[in-house]
């Protein structure tokens, strides 16, 4: 399956409006709860007075996000996860104080919504200390940057070759399967990819 070639970033005014939608039901005098399951686990880029693993249901990390910018180039993409629907993932919630949320909330939608490839949903995780709601991006699967059924060799293909502004596509796997190591998070379909990449880079030496 080739990667597409359309690609468009979201304005600011619609980048805004997504945030304004997605914040709409938020007390402004309660903490917020965000739902990490990629590189927010290694590389959250904000500040947070708890953390905790978290199981959602419903859906599942899968690298099915066709990356143009932070680790591809829109002519050679990169990949990176998503929240696909079906199945469960373990991840990390991080809790943002009430008076951080605006701007903290600002600087992740830069971050997580360029291009709209993103649905932002209010979750049920559970964790040990309770039930909560978190707030997650899940995949936009009606986005031409869907993509799933990938064969192990495709993706370790892609994953070697892709580099955007962010680094190489292969640094931010490998880090995103550490920090799920770190974390006690076991997920066999990235353990595989894994095996698969260190059975290739060992090929090369």
């Amino acid at each position: 399956m080739p990667a597409p070639s359309n690609f468009r970033l979201l304005t600011d005014a619609e980048r805004h409006a997504s945030l304004q939608a997605s914040l709409a039901d938020w007390n402004p005098d309660q903490d917020l709860w965000v739902y990490g399951y990629g590189s927010l686990i290694w590389r959250p880029e904000f500040d947070f007075s708890e953390k905790r693993i978290a199981l959602l249901h419903g859906y599942h990390r899968a690298l099915c996000l066709w990356s143009r910018v932070n680790r591809g180039t829109p002519d050679q993409p990169g990949l990176v996860f998503g929240l696909d629907t079906g199945g469960s993932c373990q991840g990390v919630v991080f809790r943002i104080p009430a008076n951080d949320v605006p701007t903290t909330m600002e600087a992740l939608w830069r971050r997580e919504m360029p291009s709209g490839a993103y649905i932002p949903k209010w979750l049920n995780c559970r964790t040990d200390e309770g039930p909560i709601t978190a707030l997650a991006f899940t995949m936009n699967r009606n986005t031409d940057a869907y993509v799933s059924g990938l064969p192990v060799d495709r993706l370790v293909h892609i994953v070697r070759n892709a580099h955007g502004s962010y680094g190489p596509c292969i640094e931010y796997v490998l880090e995103t399967a550490q920090a799920l190591r770190q974390s006690n998070i076991h997920d066999k379909r990235l353990q595989t990819l894994v095996g698969a990449l260190q059975t290739s880079l060992a090929q090369d030496c």
